[in-house]
């Protein structure tokens, strides 16, 4: 096949021009490329890289809200990390985070997502609707709204909860702490799942499964050798997500507020108490920084565990 060539009038440097700016899919260039992308990651500079160095930063002064230290911060180094590495209530919380996410998340929003993805993956009509409808309003409600409804459902004195069941004065949020947050979690979050779920469905091959069932395949056998194999990586996906916003969300404060005497008191829950609530910026930086490193070190187990997979 003949090579396509410059016409012979073409400038020395013309090609290389002409190579230079046709190096990306739209023809832009590199340099009219950089421009584009320049306010975008100024943005992520501004809104995103800063504050972590500006964090990292504060983890290795004694900086305060208030006192002399807010006003001249002493450089120490690590020694507010060791201090959180060696602190009771650090590791109280870190395991507190692992029940909570277990609960909540693993078991929880992945378990109870991909169950109503099953059961409505051939349903059609209103039902189908009134249940997705439910799920998602859950989702989309703001965190102060499904709190203060959840407040009102687990009150002792005037409860919901207490009233249908015909149990009054039980305090659920005092004696069952990290139950009520792990069910009001799932409650709220489940919604992800079951979209991802249901769309992950919805690519399986009706063939496989009929030809699973006519050899005499069980349900289970059907989801363990004809459904799991083709949503394994959606599966994993969703528990890399669903696991780190639920190390990290804060809402469980709204409910209990770390208590009673700490026991449903979560790593968000630590970090904003010590904080803000005490003014010990600096550790709590620290305490950030730390929780930051966790989440890379699950994050890059579950694409380690994706890429193996795939």
């Amino acid at each position: 096949m003949a090579q396509a060539t410059s016409p012979p009038d073409a400038a020395p440097g013309e090609d290389a021009r002409a190579r230079r700016h046709s190096t990306d899919a739209a023809g832009l260039g590199r340099v009219r490329a950089a421009l584009f992308t320049a306010p975008a990651l100024a943005l992520l500079a501004v809104f995103l890289v800063f504050p972590a160095l500006w964090v990292l930063y504060l983890g290795l002064t004694t900086y305060r809200l208030t006192g002399a230290d807010a006003a001249e911060p002493q450089f120490v180094g690590l020694d507010n990390f060791v201090e959180a590495l060696w602190d009771p209530a650090f590791w109280d919380s870190t395991w507190l985070t692992v029940e909570f996410v277990l609960g909540s998340a693993v078991v929880g929003q992945v378990g109870l997502g991909f169950t109503i993805a099953w059961l409505l993956r051939d349903r059609r009509g209103p039902l189908k609707r009134l249940v997705e409808g439910l799920v998602i309003l859950a989702w989309i409600l703001p965190s102060a709204v499904v709190s203060f409804l959840w407040v009102a459902l687990l009150d002792r004195d005037s409860g919901t909860l207490n009233a249908l069941l015909g149990i009054p004065g039980f305090p659920w949020l005092l004696d069952h702490p990290m139950l009520s947050i792990v069910v009001f979690n799932t409650w709220r979050g489940t919604a992800f799942s079951m979209m991802l779920y249901g769309a992950a469905l919805g690519n399986v091959p009706p063939s496989h499964l009929e030809s699973a069932r006519l050899a005499g395949a069980t349900g289970w056998q059907q989801l363990r050798d004809v459904v799991f194999p083709h949503i394994k990586g959606h599966v994993l996906t969703n528990l890399l997500l669903i696991s780190l916003w639920t190390f990290n969300d804060f809402t469980p404060f709204m409910l209990t507020a770390g208590g009673p005497d700490g026991r449903s008191e979560v790593l968000a829950v630590h970090v904003y108490k010590v904080a803000v609530q005490s003014g010990e910026l600096g550790y709590g930086a620290a305490l950030s920084t730390i929780i930051l490193l966790i989440n890379l070190v699950v994050a890059v187990f579950y694409l380690r565990l994706l890429r193996s997979k795939r």
